[in-house]
């Protein structure tokens, strides 16, 4: 049975490290943490979540989109472990997007990222897998891998007054995305 995990803040120096590549993706151990990833951000309204941020210095993360509280026009998708990724070509083309991560709660940012990546990771079987990704699940996989390399989103916001409180983002990105949804649907 999966075990929801607790997930680290900000500060805390594991965060920072360079994770670890996975040498053996037939452990137990790295199957039962990607079940208790999956499980971990999936009750903490995340669309990703990587190893390092519960304290598991391997490059390995998951790729969870759905809509939810946090991102309620998320595409959907099955959650997708992502093994030993690697970012193997991307768009010149880079576009700023509004990112918060479960490790720096109450926080959101502008960050700019590529709008398209070709990626190339194992699965949790041990198969490589080659995908291309664009928009919000890229940002996703960009925000994700950035963990692996010790880097959180706030270090990629280019101004201050490019961030807000989780509350202000809710009162007003999310209620003008939805107003204008709306407004398409009519």
């Amino acid at each position: 049975m999966p075990e929801l995990m607790p997930i680290i803040q900000l500060g805390d120096p594991l965060l920072r490290q360079k994770a670890t590549w996975v040498e053996n993706i037939q452990d137990e151990r790295i199957k039962m943490l990607i079940d208790d990833l999956i499980a971990t951000v999936a009750k903490a309204n995340g669309v990703g979540i990587a190893a390092p941020q519960v304290g598991a210095s391997y490059r390995l993360f998951i790729v969870a989109s759905r809509p939810n509280l946090r991102y309620p026009h998320a595409p959907m998708m099955e959650p997708t472990a992502m093994i030993n990724p690697r970012i193997i070509a991307h768009s010149s083309e880079m576009v700023k997007g509004w990112e918060g991560c479960l490790s720096v709660p109450g926080i959101r940012g502008l960050v700019p990222r590529f709008q398209t990546i070709e990626v190339a990771y194992t699965d949790r079987n041990g198969k490589l897998q080659k995908q291309k990704l664009t928009d919000f699940v890229a940002r996703i996989f960009q925000h994700e891998y950035d963990h692996l390399d010790g880097v959180v989103f706030v270090d990629r916001v280019e101004n201050s007054l490019d961030m807000m409180t989780e509350d202000e983002y809710q009162k007003t990105i999310i209620n003008t995305e939805t107003k204008i949804s709306l407004k398409e649907e009519t």
